[in-house]
């Protein structure tokens, strides 16, 4: 099967979010120029890691984006059975970094493209492939600001994260924010003369839990996802060098995971305002005293209709009557708000494989993948796709 090939090459490319991406992405622009189909790039500031992007076919009109991210979280301190850049089969299983998340989808497009005439185009199909999503979606956003410019858009685009081939026509959306706490040190046994940095670490934490519980007991609800709220998470915290100081630093990290209906920007001003009552009574003593939020990244929640024009379109091509909803984010949030593509997110493999130790993509679901792009090419060459 072609795509186990190309994807045994793609897992032999170790890219690591803090590594370079760049020796995968010449790899796949040789393999499209030995095709006949140029692509651009579009580095990072630091001309270390790259996106991809390519159309193949008549490019004046509107067309089918297929959307992967080429790079891995890292592997370290993980019980790996044997070298995860090394892709191997077990029991009609291929393990190695990436195979599900999402090479196993870049791996499938390729084999796809293999099979293009383009001659026979009727719509093009476009191709990003991108760095940096698992570190927040980062790569992607200096492509998007590139096509922005094309006179010309996809009109669809298909993310290929692992859905086991199940549409998804919807994903929460992040923030992610550090919160910096400044209080006023002194030595322990004088603590009442003092703002303890971890107290006002505490209230504000304390705050956010009873945000959460007002979500759940009032909020919004979408049975459709596995966790049906929007959700608030306190992720780290670190303050305080020894017991005898009271700490005049702490901070902590958190989460904002938004249903679509919900606005993340509201949330985090509730959050601020909360910060601000903290310690707007302390500054009259202790100006110094103050709370700051650090946006750190965000990316939108993705909400396809049902009624959209894309889902009618992957019910063509799949069969499928039901469209899911998931806890997980994309790019597909992204591409849809900058460029209005109307966006679904369908690949193979499991959600549930990615990020461990032993990560694996059954077989079947390659091939599952490569009938779909299949299925998808002899589309393009009798649909003509328009905005």
């Amino acid at each position: 099967m072609r795509s186990q090939e190309l994807l045994d090459t793609l897992i032999s490319y170790p890219t690591v979010s803090r590594d370079s991406n760049l020796a995968l992405i010449d790899f796949i622009q040789q393999h499209l120029n030995a095709l006949g189909y140029a692509s651009e790039l579009v580095h990072n500031k630091d001309k270390t890691k790259a996106n991809l992007y390519a159309v193949i076919g008549p490019s004046e009109k509107p067309g089918v984006m297929l959307s992967g991210h080429t790079d891995v979280v890292p592997v370290d301190g993980q019980n790996w059975s044997a070298d995860p850049f090394t892709m191997r089969e077990d029991h009609l299983r291929l393990y190695g970094r990436g195979t599900c998340d999402m090479k196993g989808f870049i791996a499938c497009t390729l084999a796809m493209v293999e099979t293009l005439e383009p001659k026979k185009l009727v719509t093009p199909l476009h191709l990003a492939f991108s760095y940096d999503e698992e570190i927040g979606c980062i790569g992607v956003r200096r492509l998007l600001e590139k096509l922005q410019h094309n006179k010309v858009q996809p009109r669809y685009c298909i993310v290929g994260e692992p859905t086991l081939m199940q549409p998804i026509i919807a994903h929460k959306g992040k923030t992610a924010a550090r919160v910096h706490c400044h209080g006023v040190e002194c030595h322990s046994s004088l603590a009442p003369q003092s703002v303890n940095a971890i107290y006002l670490a505490c209230e504000l934490i304390n705050k956010i839990q009873l945000m959460q519980k007002d979500i759940i007991d009032n909020g919004a609800h979408d049975t459709d996802y596995d966790i049906s709220h929007t959700t608030l998470h306190v992720g780290t915290i670190s303050g305080g060098t020894a017991l005898n100081i009271v700490p005049n630093y702490c901070t902590f990290d958190f989460e904002i995971r938004n249903l679509p209906i919900d606005d993340p920007q509201a949330i985090l001003n509730t959050i601020q305002s909360a910060a601000h009552d903290i310690t707007s009574a302390l500054t009259k003593t202790h100006p110094s005293v103050k709370i700051e939020i650090e946006l750190r990244n965000e990316y939108p929640a993705l909400d396809t209709g049902t009624s959209s024009d894309i889902v009618e379109f992957i019910k063509q091509l799949t069969g499928a009557n039901a469209f899911s909803k998931v806890a997980f984010g994309t790019e597909g949030g992204l591409i849809c708000r900058e460029l209005g593509v109307e966006t679904i997110v369908l690949g193979p493999g499991s959600i549930e494989q990615a990020h461990k130790p032993d990560e694996y993509i059954a077989i079947d679901q390659l091939s599952r993948c490569d009938v779909f792009l299949q299925r998808l090419k002899e589309a393009m060459y009798s649909q003509s796709i328009t905005a």
